[in-house]
């Protein structure tokens, strides 16, 4: 169905069950062949055997039982980039995905969120030891002693304001129903912390919301001003956005609900970012995706203290959905230890898409895997698409002097330059 066709009366009742459904189960804002296309100049020679396996992986994981309508790839190196997809970008045509088109990128916006928040770290306008109660002294006095560190890390003990009944009621009602994305953490201002901060790990996407405020308040500027100035115009992302309503920039990678025994549902545009914000509402690109995680996980847009804070990492916390290999949390960034090696990065879902990007420690390296459906609502599903995702960090770190194996050495998941 063309974009700008009104959907039939029982396809947006669908729609809108269909993502009700995934946000409420998931706690979210938690047959073609793949065809590889270079970018920019010709890739290196040696490059090219692993294209035969990474086009497999793809239109397998699209070809599998539920699997997602499209998947793109984007790998990076050097400057060098090859994009790989699977599938369509909207189903009933031919339109591939591509790398400039839009999508939502889910919980991968909490990096972007760690970028502003650092980054302001760097020019000392706030402190990772500064505290709800020194910057937001309006939220509960419970969540006073919980320290942006902690929240960045996922160890505040912050109740989770998208598993509460009040906003899953809202989004039963209306999918589309406009927040005001500063009162979201409203929703469990009468909840006690779920554990003292800093004693465990428990992901939330109230943390980042509360990081947003606590950027915003310490500059009085709008942090979609920030994100602009600090992460947007220094890496050039011209396609990435935070939006407040349903709609997305055209052109976009459809994203759908899928369901064994019928078609799939097209929910890309049946939600409101306002519902996420801070926490996952960005709109980007594969293109702008790829080089944000390269900046981000690189040195570009920190200094070293800020990075050797970025890049403490607490093993066993995982990102929502867990990446590829054994997980382990640092401040809005994720070490993914595979079998090949490590990355950085981060990962996201929501009705319709699903998210992952990293990088190599010197940025010089970088790899994306979106797909167009919540995996996270199919176990084996996820399992494959995690397989996949490895498969694509293995052919990253295939050359140079990496150590496959070996994982990071030290605290901060330094690897050895490629």
């Amino acid at each position: 169905m063309p974009a700008s066709a009104p959907a039939p009366r029982t396809g947006r009742r669908a729609a809108r069950r269909a993502v009700a459904a995934a946000l409420i189960a998931a706690a979210v804002l938690t047959g073609t062949a793949a065809t590889p296309v270079a970018a920019g100049p010709p890739p290196p020679a040696g490059h090219g055997p692993h294209d035969e396996g990474l086009r497999r992986a793809l239109a397998d994981l699209v070809a599998s039982p539920g699997g997602p309508p499209g998947a793109i790839a984007v790998l990076t190196r050097d400057g060098v980039r090859r994009v790989y997809r699977a599938g369509t970008a909207e189903t009933g045509t031919a339109r591939p995905p591509r790398a400039r088109d839009h999508m939502r990128i889910a919980s991968a916006a909490k990096a972007f969120s760690g970028a502003v928040a650092l980054g302001l770290v760097d020019r000392q306008a706030l402190a990772l030891d500064d505290t709800i109660g020194g910057r937001l002294p309006h939220l509960p006095k419970d969540w006073h002693a919980v320290t942006l560190r902690q929240l960045l890390q996922h160890t505040s003990g912050l109740p989770d304001f998208s598993r509460s009944k009040a906003f899953q009621d809202l989004v039963r009602a209306d999918p589309r129903h406009h927040f005001d994305s500063r009162r979201l953490l409203d929703f469990v201002a009468g909840q006690d912390l779920l554990f003292a901060p800093g004693s465990r790990y428990g992901y939330s996407n109230s943390d980042n919301i509360a990081v947003a405020l606590m950027a915003e308040q310490a500059t009085g500027r709008r942090y979609e001003d920030l994100l602009r100035e600090l992460v947007y115009r220094p890496l050039g992302l011209r396609d990435t956005s935070l939006p407040q309503g349903h709609r997305l920039p055209r052109p976009y990678l459809h994203g759908y609900a899928v369901e064994p025994g019928e078609p799939p549902e097209d929910v890309s545009e049946a939600i409101s970012a306002s519902g996420a914000w801070a926490s996952g509402g960005i709109v980007s690109t594969p293109a702008d995706l790829a080089a944000f995680i390269g900046g981000y996980a690189g040195p570009r847009l920190l200094g070293p203290a800020t990075r050797a804070a970025q890049q403490d990492f607490l093993p066993g916390g995982a990102s929502e959905p867990a990446g590829p290999g054994a997980n382990a949390a640092g401040l809005a960034l994720f070490r993914y230890t595979t079998r090949c090696g490590t990355v950085l990065g981060h990962t996201g879902n929501t009705p319709g898409y699903t998210q992952f990007a990293a990088a190599t420690p010197d940025g010089r390296r970088s790899v994306t895997v979106s797909v167009t459906t919540q995996a996270t609502l199919d176990p084996a599903l996820l399992a494959r698409l995690r397989a996949t995702e490895e498969t694509f960090v293995c052919a990253l770190l295939a050359h140079g002097d990496e150590h496959p194996g070996h994982g990071d050495r030290g605290g901060h998941g330094a690897h050895g330059r490629p």
